[in-house]
C-alpha cells in the first residue's frame, strides 16, 4: 500500500487508508486536512508531484487548485463587508461605474458573488491569455451585455469571477486582489495560499495533469447557451496552469496556488464563527450573508443543479456527500474540494494534482468525505 505522510487522530485512521487506497489508484499526488473544532485533527499528504513519479509530494508542496480559487475570493469579499466597505445588495455599478454599460446597472455584488449576474463569460473572441491582461479583461466585461436576466438563474462564472469580484475590490480598496489576499488573509493567518505564484516557490509546486476532455460536443449546442459561451469564452486549457504566464497572472477564479492546509488554514474562519487561527475575519452576522439563497436549480453553464448562496454553494444533490444543514462548499476542476460544516465546526480541505474527470468534485474527494464522516458519525 501506498505510504501516506503526515498526521491525524487515532479516530481519523480511515482517511488515512482512503488517500493510501487512492494512492495506489488513480491518486498521483495529493493532501487533505481537517479542522474539528479549531485543532487539525487531520493533516496527510502522498504520492508524488510528476507523472514519472521521480519527486515525492512533500509537506510543502503546492499545486493549482483551479475554481478552489474562489473560495478564497469570495472570503476576501466577505472581509470587506465585514469592514463596512462593501454592501453585497448594492449595484456592482456603485463601486464600478463603468459596469453599469449595456444594461448592467441592476446587477448587484451578491449576483457576482452566487453565478447569477448573467456575465459568465466573455464575449467571443476570447484567449486564455487575454485573462491575464487585467485591465483590458475587466473592461471588456464592464462593455459587454448579459446573457441571461441577472439573478434568475445561475449560470457558473468559470474563468471570469474572480476579474469581476477583483476589480469591485479594487474599485473599494486600490490593492489588486493577489495582493490583498496576501496582506490581509494569508499573511496574518500564516497560510501558505497564493493568488498566482511567486517564482520563488515555483520549484515546490506539483504540475497539474490534465483530465480526459469534458464528454460535451459543444459544436452540436445553441452557440447562443450560455454553457457554450462561457466555455467558449475562452476555451479552458488545463495545461496552461504548468505555465510562467499563467503563474503571474491575477485570476481569482483560477491560479491559486497552495495545498489542503493552505486553504484550510483560511476557509475554517467560516466554519469556525469568523476566527482562524487567532484571528477574527468576520462577525457571525456576515456569514449568515453565505447562506441567503441566491438561486435553487438547473445551472445554465453547469447542466446540473446547484443551490448558490452568496460565494459558495449549500448543499444540493449535484454533490450527496456534502451533508445537509449549514453547510457550503467549492472546489476546483479537477476534483480538489474545500468543504465548510458550520454545524459541526468542522472544515475539511483536499488538494491534488491529477485531475479527474468533471468540473466539481470526483470519486476521490467523495471518498476522504465519507471516510471523515463515517468516523465522526
Amino acid at each position: 500500500m501506498a505510504q501516506v505522510h503526515g498526521n491525524c487522530d487515532a479516530r481519523f485512521e480511515g482517511v488515512r487508508e482512503a488517500l493510501a487506497k487512492q494512492l495506489d489508484g488513480d491518486e498521483l499526488g495529493a493532501s487533505i486536512a481537517v479542522d474539528l473544532d479549531g485543532g487539525t485533527v487531520v493533516d496527510l499528504w502522498g504520492g508524488y508531484r510528476d507523472e514519472a513519479r521521480t519527486t515525492p509530494w512533500t509537506e510543502d508542496t503546492i499545486v493549482n487548485v483551479w475554481s478552489t480559487t474562489k473560495t478564497i475570493t469570495a472570503l476576501a469579499m466577505l472581509t470587506l463587508v465585514e469592514r463596512g466597505q462593501l454592501d453585497v445588495h448594492a449595484p456592482v455599478a456603485e463601486y464600478w461605474p463603468e459596469f453599469a454599460a449595456n444594461g448592467k446597472e441592476r446587477i448587484e455584488v451578491r449576483h457576482l458573488m452566487s453565478h447569477t449576474s448573467g456575465v459568465s463569460g466573455w464575449d467571443a473572441p476570447f484567449a486564455v491569455e487575454e485573462m491575464y491582461d487585467w485591465e483590458s479583461s475587466t473592461a471588456r466585461l464592464a462593455a459587454q451585455a448579459p446573457w441571461w436576466e441577472p439573478g434568475t438563474a445561475s449560470g457558473y462564472h468559470a474563468n471570469n469571477q474572480g476579474h469581476l469580484l477583483g476589480e469591485v475590490l479594487r474599485r473599494i480598496d486600490g490593492r489588486p486582489l493577489k495582493q490583498y489576499v496576501a496582506e490581509e488573509l494569508a499573511g496574518p493567518l500564516g497560510a501558505d495560499f497564493q493568488i498566482g505564484a511567486r517564482e520563488e516557490d515555483w520549484s515546490r509546486i506539483a504540475p497539474v495533469v490534465p483530465p480526459p476532455p469534458l464528454p460535451v460536443d459543444l459544436s452540436a449546442l445553441d452557440p447562443a447557451s450560455p454553457l457554450v459561451r462561457t466555455f467558449t469564452g475562452p476555451v479552458a486549457d488545463a495545461a496552461r496552469a504548468n505555465t510562467a504566464d499563467w503563474r503571474r497572472a491575477d485570476m481569482g477564479a483560477l491560479n491559486g496556488h497552495s495545498n489542503a492546509r493552505g486553504v484550510l488554514a483560511m476557509m475554517r474562519a467560516l466554519s469556525l464563527g469568523g476566527v482562524a487561527g487567532g484571528v477574527r475575519l468576520l462577525s457571525p452576522e456576515t456569514i449568515d450573508l453565505v447562506f441567503q439563497p441566491q438561486s435553487d436549480g438547473v445551472d445554465l453553464v453547469l447542466g446540473v443543479p446547484f443551490r448558490f448562496g452568496i460565494g459558495y454553494a449549500l448543499g444540493s444533490p449535484s454533490v450527496p456527500y456534502v451533508p445537509s444543514g449549514r453547510t457550503c462548499y467549492w472546489g476546483g476542476w479537477g476534483g480538489s474540494l474545500i468543504l465548510m460544516d458550520l454545524d459541526r465546526r468542522l472544515t475539511i480541505s483536499y488538494m491534488m494534482n491529477r485531475m479527474a474527470p468533471g468540473i466539481i468534485g470526483s470519486d476521490r474527494s467523495q471518498a476522504y468525505v465519507e471516510a471523515f464522516y463515517a468516523a465522526l458519525d
